[in-house]
């Protein structure tokens, strides 16, 4: 029997790759608005060897006043170029948090058609706590690259194919922000938005997937917590959260346990809560 595909790697397995030529790493962090953090002051005062700094908010569609919106490919590849990623590359993502955005940019590739792409399990905080190698400053430049990319719509989702959703039911919706925020009972970090969900969705909060150190749980816990919340492991799901950040951390842990049919809104609960005219839900 063959071993499923994983798309983790392994704190031991990165070290052993730090000075292999065809790896790509990248320090994936991004922080809520309101948390007052700097990602890229932090991680030039440390990062793993070799790490470059990817810029969530700027490798976006700064067109549309969302939140990080998905980049049209020509973008995505022309700052691919210019950071030294290119074709036929191993790329691995981490984050300071460890297991948060570092999703986000995994899924990202994927749908420029990156298959060759890991999540570093337990981020930084896991390498830091086993004493692994950091540097600081701003990195050796990499030559240019060429980056190819071609796009996988299959795991985008956008409004109009939520409208439909919340109709016909093709697909299990899952949200990954809290209970009280899934309720309608606590406000959105984000001015001008409605409380609540969009209608038919299962709550999983991405922290339920996550062991205490950070990482991703075992297969069979992921499943049981996605069954526990009432999604069907045989239809299609597609992953919501509050601006399509950790909704990323559950198309992860689906794919880990073999679901091969995980889609994200892109838009989430920022383009959602935002538009008065589309139903909620609250309880």
């Amino acid at each position: 029997m063959s071993t499923p595909k994983t798309w983790l790697i392994e704190t031991d397995e990165l070290e052993r790759e730090l000075d292999a030529p065809d790896f790509v790493i990248i320090d994936a962090t991004w922080y809520m608005p309101d948390q007052g953090k700097d990602a890229k002051a932090e991680y030039l005062s440390e990062h793993i060897p070799g790490a470059i700094f990817f810029d969530i908010d700027e490798i976006a569609d700064t067109n549309t006043a969302l939140p990080h919106m998905l980049p049209a490919p020509e973008k995505f590849s022309s700052r691919m170029r210019k950071m030294g990623i290119g074709d036929g590359q191993r790329i691995v993502v981490y984050d300071r948090e460890g297991m948060f955005s570092a999703p986000r940019v995994w899924w990202m590739f994927r749908v420029m058609g990156v298959e060759d792409v890991s999540v570093l399990n337990g981020g930084l905080p896991k390498w830091k706590r086993e004493g692994r190698p950091l540097v600081m400053g701003e990195p050796t430049p990499r030559t240019t690259r060429h980056f190819t990319a071609r796009r996988n719509l299959d795991l985008v989702r956008d409004r109009d194919d939520m409208k439909t959703l919340i109709h016909d039911r093709s697909a299990a919706i899952v949200d990954a922000r809290s209970p009280e925020r899934f309720a309608g009972k606590a406000p959105e970090p984000r001015e001008g938005l409605r409380a609540g969900r969009i209608p038919g969705s299962h709550n999983v909060p991405y922290g339920q997937l996550l062991n205490a150190d950070g990482t991703l749980k075992s297969t069979d816990a992921l499943s049981q917590v996605f069954e526990a919340a009432g999604v069907d492991p045989h239809k299609p799901v597609v992953a919501s959260c509050g601006s399509g950040i950790t909704a990323c951390v559950l198309a992860l842990a689906l794919s880990e346990t073999g679901h091969r049919r995980t889609s994200v809104y892109d838009g989430s609960w920022a383009e959602w809560g935002a538009d008065e005219t589309l139903p909620i839900e609250t309880s």
